[in-house]
């Protein structure tokens, strides 16, 4: 099995970066979804336009997306033989932040659909900050591995 994996290296790897980028657009996309979906009022046509919108973001590309990071991620763990690394340990921490960020934000999606807003516009755009901070950890331990 690890044989066939390890012949499948750069293609787990090309795999694993496209589905990135996804989730990432994906995670940069919907908090600014948010902030625009808050400025209308929830009896207006424009808030069931916005929760489409987030709906379908969601269902067809963040979590597809989440789904596949961590499978070509998981298939590259075992195909590199990496499982006692401490940068990996690291990296899977920092992807299980990110992941329990996503999972909040399809959360806060439900909520916004039924007209519940519990954040402002200010925090919204703070909390958009996220995913750029954990892509910079990531990258640095997986292009560094400085443990």
């Amino acid at each position: 099995m690890l044989q066939v994996l390890a012949m499948l290296y750069l293609w787990l790897k090309a795999g694993h970066v496209i589905f990135v980028v996804f989730w990432m657009a994906g995670l940069f996309m919907l908090p600014r979804f948010f902030v625009y979906h808050q400025e209308v009022a929830a009896s207006s046509p424009d808030n069931a336009v916005w929760v489409d919108r987030e709906a379908r973001l969601l269902r067809i590309i963040l979590w597809p997306s989440l789904v596949l990071v961590w499978a070509f991620g998981l298939g590259l763990t075992l195909s590199g033989g990496w499982l006692n690394q401490g940068w990996l340990h690291a990296k899977l921490a920092a992807v299980l932040v990110l992941s329990g960020y996503h999972v909040w934000l399809a959360d806060y999606a439900r909520h916004l659909a039924v007209g519940r807003r519990k954040l402002s516009g200010r925090q919204l755009r703070l909390l958009n900050e996220v995913p750029g901070i954990a892509a910079a950890i990531i990258i640095v331990l997986v292009i560094v591995k400085p443990f």
